[in-house]
């Protein structure tokens, strides 16, 4: 009995000892898997070893060269025409000449709002109601491409709280629509915002954007509503597409699985619209993450403060928070100070 108890013991010890090995090993392994695992991702989504990009970056003049305004405090009832500020320049947002004038300065593309009209067509206007602009009252659904010419967009923009309207009498008639948009600027590329979020405004804008050829859809860009983007997204595969949710999908699946070098379908034929601020959290920012959307025709433009109320790149010191090699896309509120600064190239 003693000497099978002694045996039971040498035994214990001799796999306690076997164990202990096993351990080691593991822990040994473990450590190596996770090394590799870390140089793995590292090289994998480092920039200053992917194919390095040259040129400048694109640079997107919010609704042309329009007027700016003090985002403080602002919300999604502002009118931003009744707090502009000192105007420098003639030009009124989401016109033709201020659409000219932000391309001649330099803009690679320009935003611009479109609205179903009473009679199908698409007007170029950003706000929901007229009065905050113009001199007529509703929307613009209640009205005719006809009858909205009628309107003065330049009525209600005031920079001293209603002393003075300094383009009153100067905006009759300058409400665009998108056809006349689109046929004054046949080459130029576009970011097109539908200011809807209405399914059977996207089965018009599909129905519209279908008569177009490839080439003139390959230049163009719609952002919006979930409802209308996904209609587009699905009657016209191949036009780049933006909405809350698309951007939502594509960004989180990028973030879950992306550090493998594989890129999610959600982020295929689509845009993103990223804060600066966030940007660094992306796998192989910036480089690496903007050749990889490069391939899938996805383009990437960074916005200023989180990404709300019209932030921008406007100053020489918002753009020297951009990586020094960053040639991906711009958004800008003031095309004319920031399209010299690359042009010039100096940013000191």
């Amino acid at each position: 009995i003693y000497m099978l108890f002694e045996n039971e013991a040498v035994l214990a010890l001799l796999w306690e000892e076997k164990m202990n090995k096993i351990k080691k090993i593991l822990k040994k392994r473990k450590v190596w898997f996770f090394i590799i695992l870390f140089a793995f991702v590292y090289f994998n989504n480092c920039s200053f070893l992917t194919k390095q990009r040259t040129g400048k970056p694109l640079l997107l003049a919010h609704r042309g060269l329009a007027q700016t305004f003090n985002i403080e405090g602002i919300t999604n009832e502002t009118n931003t025409a009744q707090r502009i500020n000192k105007p420098e320049y003639p030009y009124l947002e989401n016109t033709i000449p201020s659409m000219e004038a932000a391309f001649q300065d330099g803009a690679d593309i320009v935003e611009l709002d479109i609205q179903l009209t009473k009679d199908g067509q698409f007007a170029v206007f950003h706000d929901w109601t007229l009065e905050y602009r113009t001199n007529g009252k509703g929307v613009i659904k209640d009205y005719t491409m006809a009858e909205l010419k009628q309107f003065d967009v330049g009525y209600n923009y005031t920079a001293d709280d209603g002393k003075t309207f300094p383009f009153r009498g100067k905006g009759v008639g300058l409400m665009p629509s998108l056809d006349e948009v689109l046929n004054y600027f046949p080459e130029q590329s576009l970011l097109i915002h539908i200011k809807s979020d209405d399914s059977q405004d996207g089965e018009q804008l599909a129905q519209y954007f279908s008569k177009l050829p490839l080439k003139r859809l390959n230049q163009l860009t719609v952002y919006g509503g979930d409802k209308p983007i996904a209609v587009l997204q699905k009657r016209l595969p191949n036009i780049r597409v933006m909405s809350a949710a698309t951007l939502k999908k594509g960004l989180l699946s990028y973030i879950v699985i992306g550090w493998t070098g594989y890129i999610p379908q959600s982020c295929k034929n689509t845009e993103f619209h990223i804060p600066l601020k966030y940007a660094p959290i992306l796998w192989g920012w910036p480089n690496r993450f903007l050749n990889r959307m490069e391939s899938v025709n996805t383009r990437v433009i960074v916005v200023g403060g989180e990404g709300e109320f019209s932030q921008g790149f406007d100053t020489v010191e918002d753009i020297k928070r951009l990586p020094s090699d960053y040639t991906g896309g711009i958004w800008t509120n003031r095309i004319d100070r920031i399209a010299p600064l690359f042009n010039n190239k100096k940013i000191n």
